[in-house]
Formats: structure tokens, sequence, C-alpha cells
């Protein structure tokens, strides 16, 4: 049965330049120290942390503001909430299509070219003097802002299974601390004189700088510290194994790089191969425990500020600084995925299984809390427990999927989220007209599905990769 997206390509990680790359360094990549090819892997994920950072940096200094900008245009709520309602539903189509785009011409040119489509959107959101020009300034960046999925994908390309949690879980709390600090940051932008104008132009700009980092990242390096990497996977011999490996990654090399300079036609159909190789998989069920998993933490947060007035009293103040904590405390929780996997012995499916009880437990606790400690209490607890959860459940998807079409892969779950960030406020709504309690009591319910789902299948989860799509 073959992979994920078996249609005769490597990963797209191997990009374009990899062959130009082993033939200048005469081939040290495939038979270099394993200590060099280790540094260099180290350093190559190091600079996609900053990548990361610099990502929700940029996005964070503007978009809460738009809210205020569009209404300081003229328009209504309803207006606003539609152009709203369309960016998800651009984000739920684009990015699989996006995921498997980078699969098919490489991570380094895909990346570049979401990076600098997402800056044209934010500079032309700094040139929206009307409603229509801020619709319009939204389009590019609803299309191709997936940078984020694109470097995870590109994290599991270049790591081994067994650390894809802990660094994905860095990656996370690198890019969390880039959206803590970015509101602080256009807050005190916004209110100089044509604030929300200059903050578009400076993000525009960050993005800008982000294309910069990712043209100069060393690619050389990220080949040769994959290939290490790949071979720490393999339970074979070892001189076979750089041989075996040095000759797949020329080759995959070879044909990422004919892939990018292939007709638009023949790109749209490769892409569109992959995304049916995806949905005709046994991959339902996973992506069903994400869809639900994140449906439930969105009702949590659905009403939050709310729903802690009209239970406790609680100013909204308090209730911001609380979820400032929390997201502090998932910068936290992400530095500590390595010592919890080495507990776990790095079996992803308990984590994941422990950590979304968990969750179900505190969101139980929040919705029958008597007191506005018991909130915090929750509030310290979730914090951890969600960011663990979507590292893992991401880890699992790459697992049991298949790593050669992690940019699919991961794409496609984003569009799960998507689906969960446009069913989620309407169940909300409904749920609240009953009780303030009422949206995080739904949520319970969900989590406890996607446990037994998880229950059910465990056999699968615990094969670690021999669930694989259907032939296409």
């Amino acid at each position: 049965m073959p992979s994920a997206a078996a249609t005769g390509r490597g990963p797209a990680a191997a990009d374009g330049r990899m062959e130009e790359a082993e033939e200048e360094d005469g081939g040290r990549g495939a038979t270099g120290s394993p200590v060099a090819s280790a540094a260099a892997s180290d350093r190559f994920v190091r600079c996609l942390y900053a990548v990361g950072f610099l990502d929700l940096f940029g996005v964070s200094i503007v978009v809460p503001l738009m809210n205020l900008h569009i209404k300081s245009l003229g328009a209504s709520h309803t207006v606003a909430g539609i152009i709203g309602s369309l960016y998800g539903i651009m984000q739920l189509f684009s990015s699989p299509l996006v995921g498997c785009w980078s699969d098919v011409v490489g991570r380094r040119y895909s990346l570049l070219a979401c990076i600098l489509l997402s800056a044209l959107g934010y500079f032309l959101l700094g040139t929206s003097t009307t409603v229509f020009l801020f619709a319009i300034s939204r389009v590019p960046v609803g299309i191709f802002k997936h940078t984020l999925s694109i470097s995870k994908a590109l994290l599991s390309d270049l790591v081994s299974e067994k650390d894809r949690p802990l660094v994905m879980g860095r990656f996370n709390a690198a890019s969390s601390v880039g959206f803590i600090l970015g509101p602080v940051v256009g807050g005190y932008l916004t209110e100089l004189e044509d604030g929300f104008y200059q903050t578009s132009f400076i993000c525009a700009s960050i993005f800008l700088l982000n294309a910069g980092l990712v043209w100069m990242l060393p690619w050389s390096e990220e080949n040769s510290g994959r290939r290490e990497h790949q071979q720490g996977n393999k339970g074979i011999d070892s001189a076979k194994a750089v041989h075996d490996l040095h000759s797949k990654s020329a080759t995959n090399g070879a044909v990422a790089s004919n892939s990018l300079f292939r007709s638009p036609w023949a790109q749209v159909a490769t892409v569109l191969t992959r995304i049916k190789g995806i949905a005709c998989s046994d991959l339902w069920d996973i992506f069903l425990v994400r869809l639900l998993m994140s449906v439930a933490i969105l009702l949590y947060y659905s009403n939050f500020t709310l729903a802690l007035d009209e239970r406790f009293g609680v100013k909204p103040l308090f209730a911001g600084y609380l979820m400032s904590y929390s997201s502090a405390l998932g910068v936290l929780a992400g530095c500590l995925l390595g010592p919890i996997t080495r507990l776990y012995q790095h079996n992803t499916y308990r984590i994941l299984l422990h950590s979304s009880t968990f969750t179900c437990t505190l969101i139980l606790l929040y919705a029958s809390a008597l007191s506005i400690w018991m909130v915090v209490l929750s509030s310290t607890f979730l914090a951890f427990s969600t960011t663990i959860g979507r590292t893992c459940i991401i880890d699992l998807e790459l697992t049991i999927g298949g790593n050669e079409a992690s940019g699919t892969l991961l794409g496609v779950g984003q569009s799960v989220t998507s689906v969960g960030r446009i069913v989620a406020p309407l169940l909300s709504g409904i749920a609240q007209e009953f009780s303030p309690c009422g949206p995080p009591s739904l949520g319970v319910g969900l989590a406890l599905v996607a446990i037994l789902i998880m229950h059910a299948n465990k056999q699968k989860y615990c094969s670690h990769g021999n669930v694989k799509p259907k032939t296409q």
C-alpha cells in the first residue's frame, strides 16, 4: 500500500537544490559524521523557530485591531462578520491545496511564496480606506497564510519521529511568544496618528524580513541534517542506510526541482490526486478526533468573558488577564514536551489520550465551577493539556498517515480545524440560549466522543503507520 502521497514523488522537503548542494560538498552530507549532521539539523531547526516567532508576531500586532478599523470605515457588524467568515472559508479550502502544493514543488519555494503573498495582503490592508479594499486585502492572506503549516511540515521532514513532538512543541512555544508580544506592540502603535495603517505596513515589513530569513536559511544543512535523521529512523545496517538515503535524497531532490518548473496544470493535477488519496484514506477517525477536540476547546473559550461576568460578576479586564496567563502557560507547556514524551516512552497515542481526558475533565470543572478560583485552576491546567494535545494530534497524523505527504496532511488537518471555527460559534449560540454553562457542557460531550473514538481505534494508533491511504 502506498503512503499518504504515493504519487511517485518524494517529500517536498527534498527541495530542488538538493542535488546542487550534494555536488558542491562532494557528498559530505551522506558521509559526514553524525555529530556534524546533528549540529546542522539543530541550526536549521533553530532558524525555523525564529520564522515561527516573526510570523505570529507580525500577525498579532495587526489582527486584534482589524474589527475596530473596519467599523471605523463604516461597516456594520453584519458586514464585518461576513468578511471574517469569508476569510475562514478561504482558509478552509486553501489549506489542503497549499499544503499539498508544498509537497509537490518543495518547502522552500512554497514557504517563500506564502510569506511574500501574505506580505502583499497586509500591505493592501495598510492602504484600505474603504470596506471594499479591506475585503480585497484579506483575499491573498486567506488563501496563502499557511506559513506555519508549511514550517511544521518542514520540521517533520527534518527530524525523526522520536524527536518530532519535542521540536513541534518548541516551535509552537516560539510562535506563541510572538503572539503574546504582538498585541502589546500593536496597541502602542495604534495610538499614533494613522496608527492602523502604520501597523499594517510594519506587519508587511516583518513578513518581508521573514521571507529574507527563509531565503538565507542554510538549506544545504537542512538536506544533510535530514539524511542523518532519516538514517536514525531505519533499523538497518549503517553503511547501507547512508548509501540508500543518499541516492533517495538525490532522486527526490531532482523530482522536486523538476516539479517546480512543471506547467501549472500539471501541478494542479498532482495536488488534486494527492488530496484524493488523503480523502480515500483510513485517517477519517484521526481527523474526527481533531475536529471534536477543536470544537470542544473553542466552545470553552467562545463565551468565556461573558460567562464569567454572568456567573461570578467578573469584569472583562480580569478575563483578559486570565487568558493572557493561560497563553503564557501554553508556551511553558510547549517547552515541557521533551520530558513528557520521555516519561511516556515516546508513545504519542497515550499522551494524546491522557491529555484529551484531562482536557475533558477540566472543561467539566469549569462548567460546574462554584467560585472564580476553580475557573483559575481549570484554566491553569487546561493551558498545558490543550497545548500538549494539539502537538500530539499533529504528530499522530504524520506517524500514521506517512511522512511523505506531511504538507498535505497538515493542510487537511488545518482545514478540519477551520471547520471547527465555523461550527463552534453556531453551537455556542444555541447552547448559550439554555445556560451560560451550555457551551462548555456541550464541549465536554464532544470531548467524551473523541476519547471513545480513540479507545475504539487503539490498535490502529499503536501500530505506528500500518494504516495507509488507499491506492490512488
